[in-house]
């Protein structure tokens, strides 16, 4: 049976999931590298600011490149913040619908997150970083100490 055969076979959707599957498998492969701190039999405990800031002091290498990647997620939830009460203000003044503003209001973090994450992207470099990097060894670090 030659491959065109056993391909003509295949469904049309299953020959198209496939190409999905690989195709967002592709753009999604950064999550194989935190695959083995989420799955796991039993899961990490919690970490607290003090045990960041442990590693941050332990680590001369990865540790300023997490202190800034904090410092950005500060600066996009703050957008995030001001995002969602702008166009929840503005939506709630104009037309006094409270489903329009509670869309508003998502959207408007949403946005906010977004537009905060570009303006710390630039500010604070983070396109010279890398910051998974960083990430995944403070998750190494927590893991080795954790289970000793």
């Amino acid at each position: 049976m030659s491959e065109d055969s056993s391909s003509s076979s295949q469904s049309f959707f299953r020959r198209h999931w496939e190409g999905y599957k690989e195709f967002w498998g592709e753009r999604f492969s950064f999550l194989d590298n935190y695959s083995r701190f989420i799955k796991r039999d039993k899961p990490l405990p919690s970490w607290s600011e003090s045990d960041v800031e442990e590693f941050i002091a332990s680590d001369p290498v990865h540790g300023p490149t997490l202190r800034t990647a904090r410092e950005a997620a500060k600066i996009s939830a703050v957008g995030g913040v001001i995002g969602a009460v702008s166009t929840a203000g503005v939506a709630w003044k104009y037309s006094r619908s409270l489903h329009g503003t509670a869309l508003s209001f998502g959207a408007g973090a949403v946005f906010g997150w977004t537009f905060g994450q570009e303006v710390a992207n630039h500010w604070l470099q983070l396109y010279r970083l890398d910051t998974m990097a960083a990430q995944v060894k403070f998750m190494e670090w927590w893991q080795n100490k954790v289970e000793g």
